[in-house]
């Protein structure tokens, strides 16, 4: 059996996926972009504003699931260039305080809306 979370303090999806699907103890959130869910529009001002906004779009998608980022188990940070790595860590870091999951960061030839930076996490509910 799967519950599927779908929030409006997160952007809408594009395409034929949602937000998060919990199954057992696991929530699985889909990968996120920098898109301002009360506008819809993308904010590629720069790569740490960038960051900042896929993260707290996974923090409303967990937190319409009842977790936080405590309960994150795995990342998977896809960057366009991975000279930008330094600077999402940095962002990405600040919302973990101990426990951190475990992650992986791959650099892509392309995503979505020719963005920078997209990240997915899983978590446990339990």
């Amino acid at each position: 059996m799967k519950t599927i979370i779908n929030t409006a303090n997160a952007p809408a999806p594009i395409g034929p996926y949602n937000q998060a699907v919990i199954a057992g103890n696991f929530v699985f959130v889909s990968g996120q972009v920098a898109i301002n869910p009360a506008t819809g529009e993308l904010v590629l001002d720069d790569i740490k504003t960038e960051t900042k906004l896929v993260m707290e779009n996974i923090k409303a998608i967990l937190t319409a699931a009842g977790i936080d980022f405590s309960h994150i188990v795995k990342t998977t940070i896809f960057l366009k260039d991975m000279g930008s790595f330094a600077q999402v860590n940095e962002v990405y870091g600040s919302y973990f305080t101990a426990d951190f999951p475990a992650r992986e960061t791959v650099a892509v030839a392309g995503l979505p809306k020719n963005v920078n930076v997209e990240i997915s996490v899983t978590a446990l509910k339990s």
